[in-house]
């Protein structure tokens, strides 16, 4: 009934920059807070960034100074601008929605399906 789709991941260099997105579609009658996490082979899934309704935020400390999350309210869509990319931040990159479908009373956590982001020289 809710559908979370990111998009953007890529391969680049190291010091370059990617914008990723990801789009929560359904019947969604709210969503609280949408964030990015990544999980890098061989290590546990990690939050990134996290953004309230209210537009309040908070990151990852690894990824301060460089990371920028945003949403737009009105499409129900969520942006993590990535600047000055690390080697260390490669990972599959996933997008989470807090999102209180249509005729529910609680919320309910969407997960997105990972997009893969490389940074290699």
């Amino acid at each position: 009934q809710v559908q979370v789709v990111e998009s953007g991941g890529g391969l680049v260099q190291p010091g370059e920059s990617l914008r990723l997105s990801c789009a929560a579609s359904g019947r969604i009658g709210s969503i609280n807070t949408m964030g990015w996490y990544r999980q890098a082979p061989g290590k546990q899934r990690e939050l990134v960034a996290g953004i309230t309704s209210g537009g309040s935020t908070n990151y990852a400390d690894s990824v301060k100074g460089r990371f920028t999350i945003s949403r737009d309210n009105a499409k129900n869509t969520v942006y993590l601008q990535m600047n000055s990319l690390k080697p260390e931040d490669t990972a599959v990159y996933y997008c989470n929605a807090e999102v209180r479908p249509l005729s529910y009373s609680t919320t309910l956590r969407y997960w997105g399906q990972g997009t893969q982001v490389t940074v290699s020289s």
